[in-house]
């Protein structure tokens, strides 16, 4: 046999290429593309400092310009049905707040209340007797442009406690069928299930529909819309209007679905609700809300993460012209339980939204900090200057001190050896 055969095979250059795994040898697979790293002399720092704080200043200016183009008026009556008779009286003065555009705090609002006991209110074809009624009236002190956006505030209410905000059931909501066992085995006990008296006097277990904490403290007054005093006509001409419908995100309105064809024996409403239906009952003349298109009911649903918040009630698409006005609002809603207050705030809206001071605050604070830290580094070099090194002497890639003497050579360079992490 010819001994080639038994020899070992040498791969061609071609195949050497073909087969291997090393990268191009190019810039970028090899690691060797340009760098440019800023080298913060102090005067590189006093002026990136001054630079930034003048760029938060102008953005904070801004931002105050903005909020200062909304028109707001903001009533707190969470005392009329303890403190307003049944002629009109000033509300005090702490419960009224307004701020108007172009005014610099010089236009005031003027507003007075009286209750109306023993008032009659229909939901849902069912009368509700019994209730107060707290009529205010204010004076708008100049135009309100469209849109103008109405919200109930509520302060000291806590929605984003832990047990709270994990208190209803998805399912249910989507008109899913759930069993009272499996219902009694999610987060919205102790509001998930109830214990009722028939009239022949058994005892069943009915399902809250909707169960939970959050349904069950639902914002139950009723605001009216405004209306305008001391011009002709009718109370329709006078009464502004405003649309209680598209408040709601449209991503929330797709988490609820109508309960079509419901079980009344086996559904019974929150204890809250029971007011508003004949012996707190769901029935056919009755029957419970359509979720999917009470969009009040939607907005509550989506729980505050502060103990203070707005959730809107209305808005309009027409100038609020200047002049007085009057709200009724059925007075339900009780917070003395969470010793907190509640207000009516009725509001323009500008580019950035409603009105809000504090990012504009926050970035004149930033802006400060900037120009003071400029002013800083300014004084320091000044007062004590520190002779600073010469960036161009610096060498990373070059050869080592010891690598150049056994080739018999001396480095290029300063005469003063300067290590790096290299070397070490």
């Amino acid at each position: 046999m010819d001994s080639s055969q038994n020899s070992v095979h040498e791969q061609s250059p071609a195949e050497e290429k073909k087969t291997s795994r090393r990268p191009a040898n190019t810039a970028f697979r090899q690691q060797r593309l340009k760098a440019w790293q800023p080298i913060l002399t102090p005067k590189n720092v006093i002026w990136i400092f001054f630079v930034l704080g003048v760029f938060a200043a102008v953005v904070g200016g801004l931002l105050i310009y903005a909020s200062r183009l909304i028109s707001s008026i903001e009533l707190d009556y969470t005392d009329c049905g303890a403190k307003a008779t049944n002629d009109w009286t000033p509300m005090p003065s702490n419960t009224v707040n307004s701020y108007w555009r172009n005014s610099n705090g010089s236009a005031t609002v003027i507003a007075q209340w009286k209750k109306t006991t023993d008032v009659n209110h229909t939901y849902d074809n069912f009368e509700v007797t019994s209730l107060t009624n707290c009529s205010i009236q204010f004076n708008i002190v100049q135009d309100m442009s469209a849109p103008v956006r109405a919200y109930y505030k509520l302060d000291n209410f806590y929605q984003n406690h832990r047990r709270y905000v994990a208190s209803f059931n998805a399912d249910q909501l989507l008109a899913k069928s759930v069993s009272t066992s499996t219902l009694d085995n999610t987060d919205c006990p102790p509001l998930a299930t109830e214990e009722v008296v028939e009239e022949n006097g058994e005892k069943k277990v009915r399902q809250i529909y909707p169960c939970g904490l959050i349904a069950n403290s639902l914002f139950n007054d009723t605001i009216g819309r405004p209306v305008r005093l001391g011009v002709s006509g009718d109370n329709d001409t006078r009464t502004y209007k405003w649309n209680e419908k598209g408040i709601a995100w449209e991503d929330d309105m797709a988490l609820y679905k109508n309960l079509e064809n419901p079980d009344y024996d086996l559904i019974i409403p929150p204890p809250n609700w029971r007011k508003r239906y004949p012996n707190g009952r769901y029935d056919e003349d009755h029957p419970p809300p359509n979720i999917k298109e009470d969009e009040h009911f939607i907005s509550w649903m989506r729980t505050a993460a502060l103990p203070s918040f707005f959730k809107p009630w209305a808005f309009g698409n027409e100038t609020l012209l200047a002049g007085n006005y009057q709200i009724d609002i059925v007075d339900n809603f009780n917070m003395t339980d969470y010793k907190g207050r509640k207000s009516l705030v009725i509001t323009t809206t500008g580019p950035l939204g409603g009105k809000n001071d504090l990012p504009g605050i926050l970035w004149l604070a930033l802006a400060g900090f900037f120009i003071v830290m400029s002013l800083l580094f300014l004084a320091g070099s000044f007062l004590r200057p520190r002779k600073l090194g010469d960036h161009t002497l610096l060498s990373w890639n070059k050869e080592s001190n010891s690598a150049a003497k056994g080739k018999g050579k001396a480095p290029a360079g300063p005469s003063v050896g300067m290590s790096t992490s290299r070397d070490l």
